[in-house]
């Protein structure tokens, strides 16, 4: 059989069959043998880049260190400069895979992956995606993503679709006339799955909601959806499943890193742990129990470009009790830490809190499709949302009581009906922002 996603991989200069003949073996490990492989690679890949990378050296402040816990913690501030002056020695921009994350943690940067490393990402993503009989090279996507607006950089996109099997639909405008012109595209196309970003897709799923329609009716041959880049309401995945007739999987992932958790069959949040070492720490650096949240901070054990070790995401999560080295399971994604609101008392609340308490008010009646919420000042906030109707006095008033009930009482609401959201340059919806 043609395989023309792995060979496009391929001619670009990343090893696919040795990546996957290597993952393949990680995957089969004992218990045992995987935390000896952990072991070494961790020494591996910090003696690599202290010994080729002048830019990680420095950061340590020496050749030498004892134990992992030294290791300094590096965030997204540290990555803030040149390209060049990050790379190890023997890789340039030239013969490594550079991309720029998408800086929906506020601070974007470009990093680099070798070649190696990369197609180990491309690897362990066709391994996941396989749980659910999904082949890169066969199965066909629908693709809910962003896409360049220029001539250029727009027919380069749609080339890569072509490559990798997918049909893209822009979500730069998700209004009826446009979502009714997807819904014919499924009349259409043997789309087997769905992947993209979730507040697109769930937009998706109201329209076909209001029209009575489930998606499978329409396209027998979709299998299950993929959800990524934004957070997952337990609501919203059962609006999915109902309205699609597929299994909804949730993954989460950092374009500079890989896929970090992905569903697994069991429902269970799977950890990567193949190509990646995740920790939680606390505000001391120190690892925290499972079971209890932190900071997400994750070592790539491959890269030897660029180093990330011991890099914090800027995401706070919970891993499981019962997680292992082989087989850890993230138990709950909390959010962003920059994603904070500071109220007058002094409290701080994660931005998710007000979308929790919103949402579970506006969804009543399915008149409102999406929000943002930004804090102005302090005590003043402002909602807003793309409706049929407007709020009502009701409806407002409900979301004030719930807001105090939530947080604390005399915060300022302004409700602002637009037409649509401010989405990033690659689509992404921002649910909560804090101007302080």
């Amino acid at each position: 059989m043609f395989r023309l996603f792995d060979l496009s991989l391929q001619i670009n200069g990343f090893p696919m069959k040795e990546a996957k003949a290597e993952l393949r073996k990680i995957v089969a490990f004992s218990e045992k043998e995987h935390q000896v492989f952990v072991q070494n690679k961790k020494q591996e890949i910090v003696h690599f880049h202290l010994q080729n990378n002048a830019f990680y050296k420095h950061l340590v402040g020496s050749e030498n260190y004892e134990n992992w816990e030294d290791l300094p913690v590096l965030n997204k501030k540290n990555l803030q400069k040149p390209l060049l002056e990050r790379l190890s020695k023997g890789y340039s921009v030239k013969n490594s895979y550079v991309n720029k994350t998408s800086g929906s943690s506020g601070t974007p940067f470009i990093f680099a992956k070798d070649k190696y490393c990369h197609a180990l990402t491309w690897a362990s993503n066709m391994y996941r995606f396989g749980w659910y009989g999904i082949d890169f090279n066969t199965s066909y996507q629908a693709r809910f993503y962003g896409i360049p607006m220029d001539f250029i950089g727009n027919k380069k996109e749609r080339f890569k679709d072509f490559l990798s099997h997918r049909f893209r639909f822009s979500i730069f405008d998700l209004s009826d006339d446009v979502l009714e012109k997807m819904l014919k595209k499924f009349q259409n196309k043997k789309f087997n799955y769905i992947n993209g970003y979730t507040s697109s897709i769930v937009l998706f799923a109201k329209f076909l909601q209001k029209k009575n329609i489930v998606l499978t009716s329409i396209c027998s041959t979709l299998k299950v959806c993929m959800v990524t880049s934004e957070m997952l309401f337990d609501d919203d995945k059962m609006l999915l499943e109902k309205q699609f007739g597929i299994p909804i999987v949730n993954e989460y992932g950092a374009s500079e890193l890989d896929l970090i958790a992905f569903q697994n069959t069991e429902g269970e949040w799977q950890v990567n742990s193949e190509t990646l070492f995740v920790e939680i720490l606390n505000e001391n650096n120190k690892a925290v129990a499972n079971g209890t949240s932190g900071r997400i901070v994750i070592t790539s054990l491959f890269n030897k470009a660029h180093p990330f070790i011991r890099y914090d995401l800027g995401d706070i999560g919970i891993l499981d009790e019962k997680s292992t080295l082989q087989k850890p399971i993230l138990k709950k994604l909390i959010g962003r830490t920059n994603d904070v609101a500071v109220l007058p008392s002094g409290k701080k609340s994660p931005g998710l809190t007000f979308y929790y308490v919103t949402k579970s008010i506006i969804e009543d009646d399915g008149n409102v499709k999406e929000f943002v919420i930004k804090q102005t000042k302090i005590d003043c906030f402002e909602i807003e949302y793309v409706s049929e109707a407007e709020l009502n006095l009701e409806q407002i008033k409900k979301i004030k009581k719930a807001i105090e009930l939530y947080l604390e009482p005399h915060l300022n609401f302004i409700f602002i009906r637009k037409n649509s959201l401010e989405r990033s340059n690659r689509g992404k919806l921002k649910q909560f922002k804090s101007m302080l």
